[in-house]
This record gives structure tokens, C-alpha cells and sequence, in this order.
């Protein structure tokens, strides 16, 4: 029993930010129709920008506002300068688009930082906690924490903020939306932005716990991906789920059959969801764009 319990601690932990990085997922895609395979670039970013800004002696939350500065700038600039002038194109351009932004994102972080892995200290402290027989870190409570502020944070905003509302018209519909007096390139740049500042979060608090490198986001975004095709691609409330179920099925396959195949499950779930539920678990059986 203790040694199932640490599995689902494991899970949880891990299984947040699988759920933050589906949640950026979900929202460039319900605001744009783009998968974008660079989100993983942003979790990367908000890492790696920490540690290099608490190296050359930044205080960690000015570094962590610093770093999701920058992961939003990125996000912002991947949609003036990638998403935007492929206005239009076919789902599988915009699909490349992402990936060769991931590519370029990834080897400029190469270059600006270095090949090396990276931590951040425990935000408070490193003594694990016991519950019932098994040890949690503190900074696994972090994580838990902040991934559902994140959470409730981006739910008050849809729902009671005007610009909110906004970006959930426009996922409604885009054109509809416009004749309204909504400002859409505005929203699709705004889901761009508030991606980047997800995934640097997700990034800064992992980050302690798991190391940080150039080329950690390449996983992170096909771990996600398969959270949010999991929950149902474009469903805010599948991803979150999507994101703990994928966390907790990678630590019991780890913990009980061999940590070699951890990073299969993924995939397994990805040819799961598109053999037996295409609609992953809270997504609609069929889905028209206007």
C-alpha cells in the first residue's frame, strides 16, 4: 500500500504538468485550430531562463517573472511570424509550421545556453513529508499547487473577464466572432501569450524536481499532446484530467513493470485514443468549424 501510494504521489506530480502543457494545447487550439507542437519549447524556456537568471544572480522570483517574459514573448512571436502568414493553410502546414518552430526555438536555446542539464533549488526546502508511509516533496506540493491556480486562474478569466469571453467566442466561431466587433488576431495572439506563460510555469516548477536542458521540451510536448488527445482535444476540463491519468499510468507502469517502458506509455495511449475513443474522454463525437 505505502509503495502504491508513492507511485500516485510520483503520478500527480508529474501528471500536473502533463495537464498544464495539454492546457496550452487546448487553447491555442480552440482559439486557432493549430496543434502546436512548440509548447513544450515554452516549459523549456521558463526552466532554462530561471536557472541562467539565478546564476548570474537574479533573485528566483524575479528570474521566474523574467523567464515567463520570455516564454511569452516567444509564444507571441511564434504567432505574428509563423501562424499568421500561414493564415488559411491546411491543418497539416500548420502542424509543420509548429514543428519547425519547436526545432528553431530548441536550437537557439542551444546556443544561448548550453547542452547541459540544469536544477533550480527546492523552493522550500528538500525534507520529504510522510503521508500514511509514503514521502511526498515539498515542491511536488508546489507543483500540485500551482497547476490548479493555473487552473482556476485561466477558468475566472474565461468566464468573468470580457476578454475571456472573447477568446471562447472566438473558438466558437471565428467568423461570427469577427462581425461582432471582436478583435480575433488580437485573441489568437492573446492564446500564443498565455500558452508561453503555462508552459514557463509548469517549467519553473518541474524544474527542481526533474532537471532542465535544451532538450527536454520535445517530450514534454508529445506527453501533452497525448493528455490532451486523451481528455478531448479542445476540451479545458480533458486536459487537466488527461494530464493525471497520463502522470499516473506512466509511474505505475514504471513502478510495476519496469521504468525502461515509462516513456512508451505515451505513445500507447496516442494509438489508444485513436484506435478505440477518437474523441479522447470528454471530447465531442464530432466536431464542425464554421
Amino acid at each position: 500500500m505505502d509503495q502504491l501510494l508513492q507511485f500516485v504521489f510520483s503520478g500527480l506530480t508529474v501528471g500536473a504538468v502533463y495537464a498544464l502543457v495539454a492546457l496550452g494545447f487546448t487553447l491555442i487550439y480552440n482559439a486557432s485550430d493549430v496543434i502546436n507542437f512548440a509548447q513544450g519549447e515554452f516549459v523549456m524556456l521558463g526552466g532554462m531562463v530561471t536557472v541562467f537568471a539565478v546564476a548570474a544572480g537574479m533573485p528566483l522570483p524575479l528570474a521566474a517573472l523574467v523567464a515567463i517574459a520570455v516564454a511569452v514573448a516567444t509564444g507571441l512571436a511564434l504567432h505574428r511570424l509563423a501562424i499568421e502568414p500561414a493564415r488559411g493553410a491546411s491543418a497539416v502546414t500548420l502542424i509543420i509550421v509548429t514543428i519547425g518552430a519547436s526545432i528553431l526555438i530548441r536550437g537557439l536555446a542551444q546556443m544561448v545556453f548550453d547542452r547541459q542539464f540544469h536544477a533550480l533549488p527546492a523552493f522550500t526546502g528538500e525534507e520529504p513529508i510522510r503521508v500514511l508511509g509514503a514521502s511526498i516533496l515539498p515542491q511536488s506540493l508546489w507543483v500540485l499547487g500551482g497547476a490548479a491556480a493555473i487552473v482556476l486562474a485561466l477558468w475566472l478569466f474565461m468566464e468573468r473577464t470580457l476578454l475571456g469571453k472573447a477568446v471562447r467566442a472566438t473558438a466558437a466561431n471565428r467568423l461570427a466572432a469577427r462581425l461582432v466587433g471582436i478583435d480575433t488576431t488580437l485573441v489568437l495572439a492573446l492564446a500564443f501569450g498565455i500558452s508561453g506563460a503555462i508552459g514557463a510555469i509548469a517549467g519553473i516548477l518541474i524544474t527542481p524536481i526533474t532537471l532542465t536542458s535544451f532538450a527536454v521540451g520535445t517530450l514534454l510536448a508529445l506527453k501533452g499532446f497525448a493528455a490532451a488527445m486523451l481528455g478531448g482535444m479542445g476540451n479545458p476540463v480533458g486536459a487537466v484530467v488527461g494530464g493525471l491519468a497520463l502522470g499516473l499510468l506512466e509511474s505505475l507502469a514504471a513502478g510495476f513493470i519496469s521504468s525502461t517502458y515509462k516513456d512508451a506509455v505515451a505513445f500507447l495511449v496516442i494509438l489508444g485514443v485513436l484506435f478505440v475513443l477518437p474523441q479522447g474522454l470528454f471530447g465531442r463525437r464530432a466536431v464542425e468549424r464554421v
